[in-house]
């Protein structure tokens, strides 16, 4: 937790602690005038870093209670301010404080105006502070302050009445539930006992709650009082009750246990201090031209903060590469042993084995060479099944033959009718060359297709559009050319025509011959 400077403000001091460690610390105290000025001047040199949180405790503090119409937004906050600019018009210390609503009707908005009319006494103090730059983040009031004691005690009442003996003298507020309605401060002499003057001043302070409708006739006041445990026996003693009034007393050591205090507190102040230490709670005054040094330190924690986190992210960064690369370094050794050890492996069991005359690169490339011929050696499978898929759609063509085999280099003219006539019995002994084998490629296969159509004899379209039909089928496959060498019927313009397609024979169908050539 970051350090904080808390200043106490009363009519005529100011007195500084310091919050460290989550614990209270008194500091010195400066009186209103000119050398009290100067000393503050230089006790602030130097804390240009640590936030700085004002409470006034004055007299010259004024509550108003008024009725809002409900609105909110941008024009809900116009019509706060020019309602509070009104009611306050010569103090730039003011404060709205919207606290519920109405149960019937407009159900409109019970506020609470306060300001420190006496802009005077908070002014030259805030002046020395923006004069050293030092950071305030915010302007309380104690009796603001004591409606979160209230709360965070639950001490809340219908009606309540919290009185302490502050630095400036004696605190009253008055509470309905948790919301403060109004508070004043008795300054009270160094002659004055303050036992005597609790007793007195809950007794006019009952009397204007009264007087003003705040607190209705026969309705239960209760007074918690807040004093150190020295003082509470003797409160006791003088404060009684009554069938309208009920006195509660809280000693400051048991307020700090309830409250979870840590630190040397003793006074009311220091109370509200702590708890204003512990809880940074938002500005409730207007700081004015001096708040500017807080956003900028904002700013800068902010940049600190964020310079913090890219650095740390780059070292965790840094320390993961870091790692990784220890971690790649071991895999990689790792890896190198294991290899060392497999080639080792590797030469023992080939001593043991007798010696080849074959070299390990022949036969890597002999290995090679299987793999080249398993992917590129010609076989009938792939062309005889696009010939099954053309007969699938040919119902009418009945397959009689099939000759397949693998064209030379010499003789591979795509589309041209090549002979498909087994080689002589003499060539037999020629070596086959490697292009015959498929290699360095598939070599061109030829297929030769005897067939005949199955339709009725004088159909001569029907049988024609059959065998071309086919034949485009054929074509239609890639690397495919297709050649009609014989047709069951010549109908060239350029010959004569010849062909039957009736024998006489029922048994006899008339036969066509296709040579189709295909490239892998």
């Amino acid at each position: 937790m970051l350090p904080k400077q808390l200043f106490h403000v009363t009519n005529d001091r100011l007195c500084a602690f310091e919050w460290r460690a989550g614990a209270l610390a008194p500091g010195p105290c400066f009186g209103a005038d000119r050398d009290g000025m100067e000393a503050f001047a230089r006790y602030l040199d130097g804390a240009q870093g640590t936030r700085a949180y004002l409470v006034a405790d004055l007299v010259e503090e004024d509550f108003q209670r008024c009725l809002l119409p409900h609105v909110g937004g941008y024009s809900g906050r116009s019509l706060v301010e020019r309602r509070l600019a009104h009611a306050f018009r010569d103090t730039p210390f003011r404060h709205a404080d919207i606290q519920d609503r109405d149960s019937e009707g407009r159900r409109d908005d019970h506020t609470v105006f306060s300001a420190l009319t006496n802009a005077a006494m908070v002014q030259p103090w805030v002046a020395v502070m923006e004069q050293n730059r030092i950071p305030l983040a915010g302007l309380y009031s104690a009796a603001h302050l004591s409606a979160r004691l209230v709360r965070r005690m639950g001490m809340a009442q219908h009606h309540l009445l919290l009185i302490a003996a502050q630095g400036g003298g004696l605190r009253q507020s008055y509470f309905q539930g948790p919301y403060l309605k109004f508070s004043r401060l008795t300054v009270l002499a160094a002659h004055d006992d303050v036992v005597d003057a609790t007793a007195l001043e809950t007794a006019k302070m009952r009397q204007f709650l009264t007087s003003t409708r705040l607190l209705g006739r026969g309705e239960m006041l209760h007074v918690v009082v807040l004093a150190p445990p020295a003082r509470v026996a003797a409160l006791e003693e003088r404060c009684e009750d009554d069938p309208e009034l009920a006195f509660h007393f809280i000693d400051i050591d048991s307020a700090c246990a309830r409250l979870k205090l840590g630190g040397d507190v003793d006074t009311a102040e220091q109370l509200l201090l702590g708890l204003l230490g512990r809880d940074s709670l938002p500005s409730q005054y207007p700081p004015g031209a001096a708040g500017r040094f807080y956003q900028i330190w904002r700013a800068r924690l902010a940049l600190n903060c964020a310079s913090a986190a890219i650095g740390l992210a780059g070292a965790i960064w840094l320390l993961a590469g870091v790692w990784g690369g220890v971690r790649d370094g071991g895999e990689a050794a790792r890896l190198l042993a294991e290899a060392a050890q497999l080639d080792a492996r590797y030469r023992a069991i080939m001593a043991t084995l007798p010696p080849t005359p074959a070299r390990s690169a022949n036969m890597k490339a002999a290995v090679q060479l299987d793999r080249l011929l398993g992917a590129t050696a010609p076989a009938p499978a792939p062309l005889v099944a696009q010939v099954s898929r053309a007969l699938e759609r040919a119902p009418a063509i009945r397959l009689l033959a099939l000759d397949w085999q693998v064209q030379q280099p010499a003789l591979a003219q795509v589309g041209a009718a090549a002979s498909l006539a087994p080689p002589a019995a003499g060539d037999a002994a020629d070596p086959i060359p490697a292009s015959a084998v498929g290699l360095p490629s598939a070599p061109v296969q030829l297929l030769r297709i005897d067939g005949e159509i199955d339709v009725g004899p004088s159909d001569y379209r029907a049988i024609l559009d059959s065998v071309n039909r086919f034949a485009l089928d054929m074509a239609a496959n890639r690397g495919a050319a297709v050649h009609i060498v014989e047709a069951p019927l010549d109908v060239r313009q350029s010959v004569k025509l010849s062909g039957k397609t009736d024998t006489g024979d029922a048994a006899v169908k008339p036969r066509f011959v296709i040579n189709v050539t295909w490239k892998p």
